[in-house]
C-alpha cells in the first residue's frame, strides 16, 4: 500500500499568549525577556496560603477571540484545576477550564488549493502558562525561571477537520492574522506567545474508525510545523505498513535530525483529575457585557480585505498577502496616509518587503522601521530624487539601520542625477562604447535600447534618472 490508500486527520491545540498588561491571577506584569524571576509574587509562586483573583481583561480578551472565531459565548463558565506534575508548574496543577470553557462550536474558513475549507473550533478557554525550565549545560541542571508562570493564556481547539500540512498552515495563519487583528494577542511566535501543538493520526481509506494520535507539543514555527507533520504522517503509515501499532504518546520534534521522538504517553482527560477550582467564583455573563464587546470589535481580515478591493482596486492575491497580517495592513494603510500612492505601496509591499521577511523568517511585527518611512520613500521616488533601483537599496538601508531615507541618499550619496547636461554625457560615452548596439536597434531590435539604458544606469551606479535617459537615447539614436 502507498500513502493514497490512507487519509490523514489532524487537529490543532493554538496556545496564545493574551496582551494583558499583568498576569491571570495576580498583578504581576507579563513583560517579556525581563532578568528571570523579577516578575513574580507569592501567588504565582504558589506560595501557601495565597488566593488567585481572575482578571477581568483576560475574560474580555477571550470572549473577543470568541467572537471573531463565530463562536457561542457562554453565559455560565468556571476554572478548574488540571493536575500534573511539572518543575515549572508550582503548584503541580494548571488552572484552566475543563467541561464548561468560555466559548464554544466556532469556526473559520481557510483557503486551500481546492477552495475555501470551514474549519471548526471545538471550544477556547482561558488558563495560565507554566514557568519555563533554562538547562544550565555547565552546571548540568535546570534552572527554573517562573517570569511566565501566570501568564494567561487562551486556549483554541479545533475539531479534527485538518488533512494534510497545508490546510495546517493557512489555519494556523488565518487564526494568527484573527487575534492580531482583534488584538487580544501580540502572536510573536519566536518569543512563544503564539504556539500549536499538534494532533496526527492516520487510518486506511474507507475505515470509519479514527487512528491512534500522537501530539507534537509547542510548536512555534510555521516550517517547522510543516516538516513535523509531512516526517510523522510518513512515520506512523510506515509503523502500520510493517504490522505494528502506533502508540498514542506524545512526540518532541528535532528541527536538525527531521525527526520526532517520544517523550511519554500521551495523558487522556481523566489522567489530569480536573475538578472545579475551589478559589475562584463561577464567571457569568451577561447579555449586554457580550454585545457590547462584539459590537466594539476591530474591523477583521476579511472586511479589510474586501475594502480594499474595492477602495484601492488591488487584486485578490495582494490584498490576500497585506491583510494575512495586521501589521503588514497598518503599514500599507499609514504609509499611503504619507505618501497618497497605493499602487507604489502596495508594489513595495508584496514584492521587496515580503521577499525580505521570506529570506530572513521575520514575522511582519518585527519590521524595524514605520510607515512613515516607507512612506517618504514612494516619495522621494515619486519626485525623481532617487530612481526605483537606488530606492531598493535604501530599503534594504530600511531593514538593517532604520532612519529617514532622505539620511541615508545623502549619506550614501545616492541623489539621482536629472540634469540634462550629465545625463546626456553619459548617454554618449554609452553610445560611442556600443556601436553595435545602436546597429540592432537600427535593425528592427528594440532589445538594444533597453540594453544601452541599463548600460547607462551601471555607468552611474543607479542613480541616473531613467525617464531622462531614456528620452535622450531615442533622441540620440534617431539622429
Amino acid at each position: 500500500m502507498s500513502s493514497e490508500d490512507y487519509e490523514v486527520i489532524i487537529g490543532l491545540e493554538v496556545h496564545a499568549e493574551l496582551s494583558t498588561k499583568t498576569k491571570i491571577f495576580c498583578s504581576c506584569p507579563t513583560t517579556f525577556g525581563a532578568e528571570p524571576n523579577t516578575q513574580v509574587c507569592p501567588v504565582c509562586m504558589a506560595m501557601p496560603g495565597t488566593l488567585p483573583v481572575l482578571n477581568e481583561k483576560v475574560v474580555e480578551y477571550a470572549v473577543k477571540a470568541g467572537l471573531a472565531t463565530n463562536c457561542e459565548i457562554s453565559r455560565n463558565s468556571k476554572n478548574d484545576r488540571k493536575n500534573y506534575f511539572y518543575p515549572d508548574t508550582p503548584r503541580a496543577y494548571q488552572i484552566s477550564q475543563y467541561d464548561k470553557p468560555l466559548c464554544e462550536h466556532g469556526f473559520i474558513e481557510i483557503e486551500t488549493s481546492n477552495g475555501k475549507k470551514k474549519i471548526r473550533i471545538t471550544r477556547i478557554h482561558i488558563e495560565d502558562d507554566a514557568g519555563k525550565l533554562n538547562h544550565d549545560e555547565l552546571g548540568g541542571g535546570s534552572l527554573v525561571d517562573l517570569n511566565r508562570a501566570g501568564v494567561p493564556l487562551i486556549e483554541i481547539v479545533s475539531e479534527p477537520d485538518l488533512r494534510d500540512a497545508e490546510e495546517v498552515e493557512q489555519y494556523l495563519r488565518k487564526l494568527k492574522s484573527i487575534l492580531e487583528y482583534i488584538e487580544v494577542s501580540d502572536c510573536k511566535m519566536q518569543e512563544g506567545s503564539y504556539r500549536a501543538d499538534v494532533n496526527v493520526s492516520v487510518r486506511k481509506k474507507g475505515d470509519e474508525k479514527l487512528g491512534t494520535r500522537t501530539e507534537m507539543k509547542n510548536m512555534n514555527s510555521f516550517r517547522s510545523i510543516t516538516r513535523a507533520i509531512e516526517y510523522e504522517i510518513n512515520r506512523q503509515i510506515d509503523v502500520i505498513e510493517d504490522g505494528g501499532k502506533v502508540e498514542q504518546e506524545t512526540l518532541r520534534w528535532d528541527d536538525v535530525s527531521g525527526k520526532t521522538f517520544s517523550m511519554r504517553d500521551k495523558e487522556d482527560a481523566q489522567d489530569y483529575r480536573y475538578f472545579p477550582d475551589p478559589d475562584l467564583v463561577a464567571i457569568k455573563l451577561s447579555d449586554e457585557y457580550i454585545e457590547n464587546i462584539k459590537n466594539n470589535l476591530p474591523e477583521l481580515p476579511e472586511s479589510r480585505k474586501q475594502r480594499y478591493l474595492e477602495q484601492y482596486n488591488l487584486s485578490e492575491k495582494d490584498a490576500n498577502i497585506i491583510t494575512s497580517s495586521k501589521y503588514l495592513s497598518d503599514l500599507f494603510e499609514k504609509a499611503i496616509e504619507v505618501c497618497h500612492n497605493p499602487k507604489a505601496v502596495n508594489n513595495w509591499i508584496i514584492s521587496d518587503i515580503s521577499r525580505i521577511l521570506n529570506e530572513t523568517e521575520m514575522d511582519p511585527i518585527e519590521i524595524p522601521f514605520d510607515a512613515h518611512q516607507l512612506g517618504n520613500l514612494v516619495i522621494l521616488i515619486d519626485k525623481g530624487t532617487i530612481s526605483s533601483s537606488i530606492g531598493k537599496k535604501v530599503l534594504v538601508e530600511l531593514f538593517e539601520n532604520p532612519r529617514e531615507p532622505e539620511e541615508i541618499i545623502k549619506e550614501k550619496g545616492w541623489i539621482q542625477i536629472s540634469e540634462e547636461g550629465a545625463i546626456k554625457e553619459v548617454v554618449l560615452k554609452v553610445l560611442e562604447a556600443n556601436p553595435q548596439s545602436i546597429t540592432d536597434y537600427k535593425n528592427g531590435k528594440d532589445r538594444a535600447l533597453g540594453f544601452l539604458v541599463g548600460q547607462a544606469m551601471k555607468e552611474t551606479k543607479g542613480k541616473a534618472n531613467p525617464q531622462m535617459l531614456n528620452k535622450m537615447f531615442l533622441e540620440e539614436l534617431a539622429k
